[in-house]
């Protein structure tokens, strides 16, 4: 992905430490933007912007044009940012049902609508968002995380076809991924079955490359082996 500008929502977590890594590896240069506070130095080829509530409009506009006008252009966006609820719907709380929605939904809606002028500049523009295998059917506890996801899905289809042959937009939908706090909060499971950060990296950097040109409104599963 060698000058490609790919801006990566989540940086700082599990899996957006992997994406970000692999693609600036490749080449490409990386904007990265979280919740989290970030210490990390500028550099040509990497800037962090830490401190973001992405579920704010306007803090997510100002994260992206601040990335479009360090490196001058952006190619891609990665939105990994999001949260996880396990709540059943009887028992729970609509607030529950409000912060999924904001951290899944407008966190994914914000950058989106902030990137796609710079994104359709490009000629080779991409957005990759994370919904989830969940989303398709929900369990017992999974409503609030489900119904976010599934509004990932249903705004991930609405871009491609708005945007199309302008943008490609489309999902990865990954099934528990392994990571340590997954790992912590379910002991008993077989992690062998879960889907690895690797493994998903390179699905979405494959959707972010120009070799994905022809694809877009997909929502793909990445189940690792269940």
């Amino acid at each position: 992905m060698p000058g490609k500008v790919i801006v990566v929502t989540g940086a700082l977590g599990a899996l957006g430490k992997v994406v970000a890594e692999i693609a600036q590896a490749r080449g490409a240069r990386i904007a990265g933007i979280d919740h989290a506070p970030s210490q990390a130095p500028l550099t040509p080829e990497r800037i962090e912007f830490g401190g973001v509530d992405l579920s704010d409009a306007a803090q997510a506009t100002t994260a992206i044009e601040a990335a479009a006008k360090h490196f001058g252009r952006l190619d891609a966006l990665i939105n990994i940012a999001g949260g996880f609820a396990f709540e059943t719907v009887g028992d729970g709380d609509t607030r529950a049902w409000q912060r999924m929605f904001a951290l899944n939904v407008l966190t994914a809606l914000n950058t989106s609508r902030a990137a796609l002028p710079h994104l359709a500049a490009s000629k080779t523009g991409r957005i990759v968002n994370i919904g989830a295998i969940g989303g398709l059917q929900a369990s017992a506890g999974m409503g609030p995380y489900a119904a976010s996801k599934a509004g990932v899905h249903r705004l991930t289809e609405a871009l491609a076809n708005e945007w199309k042959g302008k943008v490609t937009v489309n999902a990865v939908l990954p099934s528990t991924i392994d990571t340590a706090i997954n790992r912590t909060s379910m002991p008993n499971a077989d992690f062998s079955e879960w889907v690895t950060p690797l493994e998903l990296a390179e699905v979405i950097l494959f959707l972010a490359s120009d070799a994905a040109s022809g694809i877009t409104g997909a929502l793909i599963p990445v189940s690792g082996r269940v």
